[in-house]
């Protein structure tokens, strides 16, 4: 019994034990619940919901850290949105040379084993599951800040004020290499600067001005470029001189070789002609000259010029020039280098770099040192004519190298608003080398792209110099440190970094107006960056959604740290204007312009009436100009508006035209419109009828008929500016008084002959037309039969 009774105490014991651990884990559960509740509404109610597309785990991490909520990116049809295409042509998706495929296109099995992994962070943070707890307890409600990698994504113009968004809508106009090559054109209108000091030259191949303007471009490359061989060879010729002049005993007979080809010294003048042609151009010296005025070389001309171009730089022919043209050509290259900022870094083999104009990560891009050969790529792709989205651009064929080893810089920076246009320039950046040595006799892409997503798949060269960092990055510390062993080290400071800086505001200032201006929106840039021999940067081109995946120890640190300080200027800093914004530093900030609301297409002609001409007039109807005219006059009557007079024609029988047998139409009935009442009716009018044809005085057996019209308004008393003869209706004789004696064409025998009506009837003097005349308080009508 003891055994037994023990036993069931056992087993109450474990029973117990176990509905206490369920009661614990279900409170547990509940207590979590609860804790996630709260903090949902405390993020709803701060508006603290965001929503990120891609794998951007330091974002969430420090968003999350903030006590914002994530709310999981949806399709419409309810699934979770999945990651772009890694070769999905952007030029196909919008107007930017987005670089959404980056984050993505970062695999795995090219990330270093001891690198900090961000994607465990999250995980550790949600252990239990909390956060995603909350995600699905904020499913329905709107999020406040939002991080895309495609701009695409979402319509800025659904999201409210509130809504904060990393992209700018119509950015394609500086993160495409079409959009960049053709504002940075405008640059004169927005700055006094010159876009040629800082972007290689570029040219729409798909547009036929420009693939014009490219040729000729090429043609004058190719001129100077020989003006430059001509001076190396000179400058060669003295050092190998001098070197068989301190070592003469080491000097051995060489073997026979091949004589190489030969061009004469009349390829020199061409291309010296050439240069001085296009110099006079500049100077505008050649104003006078007619469009159709033939150049020094013609097409075909350049074609054969382009021809023994080839021959001596790339097949080794020997040039030969005269001693007095040496002088000649370092003459002319000197004015050149004042005009043509690019004449150092373009070298002397003419190497242009063809490249897609939406395309990012390197894709697609080749290059070139012939004509034909690119001529022959854009005629023979109808879809490159089409679109007009390939562009060519001069190649920096004398760069900066490190251990003579390419590299180019890229740098971040922040634009947070457009109106005024506020720019943030981080201060840590990264360079990227190329796998192999450079060289302008092998223009394949693993020497001149420097682009990690072309290297990564690349191997090392061994003919690389040890020093260079395998995985062929370095931090922009390092590389000031690199500076400072060659000798330059204020070359930072003072060229690449104020240069950068310049570069950025240019390809922002001329992208202003077409940019969608948002006030809630933000975007981070990448910018890419080759230097030249003198520290000279130069701007290549500019990414949208610059790829943030730590591929390198290097990306691993800077890109945590900018995606850290992003959210320190575009979230701490509204609360805090006087916050940390880490290694952000705002380099341009303009003044604020006030943009006029468009309310749609509003056309107005504004204008003054045109009079028709005295003698138009008279010669209408039919009248000399020495008769008294009898035109309108304002006239005020009791109790009555200002009135507009009006006069249309009407038809009009009159008696005393009977017994001439035809009948008269005079020209004008008088309408006057009251605007207090805003109606129409017809004027008070006094009319007579003048005689159409009264060429010559007639005796006065010969009956006339004439009905004068003149219509009043009440209004002003003022006389007719254009001093016109007023009629008033007081004093019947005053007809024959006023009118003077001179006047041989009304006859004063018609005068007394007048039937007065029961008014009076005043006819002014053409002498005094500022004379006020009296009123009528209402229209009378007046015939007379002479």
């Amino acid at each position: 019994m003891a055994a037994a009774h023990t036993t069931l105490t056992g087993q109450h014991c474990q029973g117990s034990l176990v509905l206490w651990q369920g009661f614990s884990k279900a409170s547990h559960h509940m207590g979590r619940l609860r804790n996630a509740r709260i903090h949902v509404e405390r993020a709803v109610k701060q508006k603290k919901i965001f929503m990120i597309q891609g794998r951007y785990p330091v974002i969430r991490c420090l968003l999350r850290r903030r006590g914002w909520v994530e709310k999981k990116m949806v399709h419409h049809s309810g699934t979770t949105l999945p990651p772009p295409q890694k070769d999905l042509d952007s030029s196909v998706m919008g107007d930017s040379d987005t670089t959404e495929g980056e984050d993505e296109d970062e695999d795995e099995a090219f990330r270093p084993p001891q690198l900090f992994d961000f994607d465990d962070v999250l995980e550790f943070d949600d252990l239990d599951g909390t956060h995603a707890l909350m995600s699905r307890m904020v499913r329905n409600e709107i999020p406040y800040f939002i991080w895309t990698t495609r701009r695409d994504v979402l319509d800025c113009q659904i999201l409210s004020k509130d809504q904060m968004i990393n992209h700018y809508a119509r950015a394609g106009s500086f993160t495409t290499k079409v959009g960049l090559c053709l504002n940075l054109r405008n640059l004169p209108w927005f700055d006094e600067a010159d876009a040629d000091s800082f972007f290689p030259r570029c040219y729409r191949l798909g547009a036929e001005d420009d693939k014009k303007a490219f040729i000729e471009d090429f043609w004058l490359t190719a001129a100077r470029n020989v003006l430059k061989l001509v001076v190396k060879s000179e400058w060669k010729s003295f050092s190998i001189q001098a070197e068989e002049e301190e070592a003469p005993g080491d000097k051995q007979p060489k073997k026979q070789e091949k004589k190489p080809a030969t061009v004469s010294p009349e390829f020199v003048d061409e291309a010296l002609c050439a240069c001085e042609e296009h110099l006079s151009n500049l100077a505008h010296m050649d104003i006078d000259k007619g469009l159709e005025a033939p150049l020094y070389l013609s097409p075909e001309g350049w074609s054969l010029f382009l021809q023994r171009y080839y021959q001596v730089v790339h097949e080794g022919a020997e040039l030969r020039h005269l001693d007095t043209q040496i002088q000649r050509c370092e003459d002319i290259l000197q004015q050149l280098r004042a005009v043509v900022p690019q004449i150092d870094m373009e070298g002397d083999r003419n190497v242009w770099i063809v490249k897609p104009g939406a395309k990012s990560r390197g894709r697609g891009i080749m290059c070139m040192d012939h004509l034909e050969e690119m001529l022959k790529l854009v005629d023979g792709n109808p879809m490159m004519m089409k679109d007009g989205k390939w562009v060519v651009q001069k190649y920096i064929e004398r760069p900066l190298l490190i251990f003579g080893t390419k590299f180019d810089l890229r740098q971040w920076f922040l634009v947070t608003d457009w109106n005024p246009l506020t720019v943030w320039f981080y201060r840590d950046s990264y360079i990227r080398f190329s796998t192999q040595p450079f060289s302008l006799k092998n223009l394949d892409n693993s020497v001149h792209l420097c682009n990690n997503s072309i290297q990564k798949h690349l191997e090392n060269s061994c003919h690389r110099h040890p020093l260079l960092p395998s995985d062929n990055m370095w931090s922009s510390q390092k590389f000031q440190a690199h500076l400072q062993e060659m000798g330059a080290p204020n070359a930072w400071s003072t060229i690449i970094v104020p240069g950068m800086k310049a570069a950025v505001i240019h390809a922002l200032q001329t992208s202003q107006d077409t940019v969608q201006c948002r006030k809630a929106s933000f975007e981070l840039y990448g910018a890419d960056f080759v230097f030249g021999e003198d520290f000279q940067p130069w701007l290549i081109e500019i990414n949208a959604s610059p790829t943030m995946a730590p591929s390198t120890a290097v990306t691993a640190r800077l890109c945590a740290g900018v995606q850290a300080d992003t959210l320190r200027v575009v979230i701490d800093r509204r609360l805090d204007r006087n916050c940390d914004t880490g290694a952000f530093e705002l380099i341009y900030k303009q003044p604020a312009v006030e943009v006029p609301q468009y309310v749609g297409i509003r056309l107005l002609v504004e204008g003054s009436t045109i009079k028709k001409p005295l003698a138009m007039c008279h010669r209408q109807m039919g009248v000399r100009p020495a008769l008294p005219h009898l035109l309108t006059q304002r006239a005020s009557g009791e109790g009555k508006d200002l009135g507009t007079v009006t006069h249309r024609s009407a038809p009009r029988k009159v008696a005393g035209a009977r017994s001439l047998g035809h009948t008269e139409k005079p020209d004008s009935t008088a309408t006057t419109s009251a605007p207090g009442k805003g109606k129409k009716g017809k004027a008070k009018c006094a009319s007579a009828l003048v005689y159409p044809n009264l060429r010559k005085w007639e005796p006065p057996s010969t009956r006339m008929g004439c009905i004068f019209t003149m219509t009043f308004a009440s209004g002003d008393r003022q006389p007719h500016p254009l001093n016109r003869l007023p009629l008033s209706l007081k004093n019947p004789q005053a007809l024959g008084k006023t009118i003077p004696p001179k006047h041989p064409k009304v006859p004063r025998q018609f005068l007394p002959a007048l039937q007065a009506p029961p008014n009076h009837l005043d006819l002014q003097p053409r002498r005094s037309p500022t004379k006020k005349t009296p009123v009528a308080s209402k229209s009378h009508h007046l015939q007379s039969i002479f």
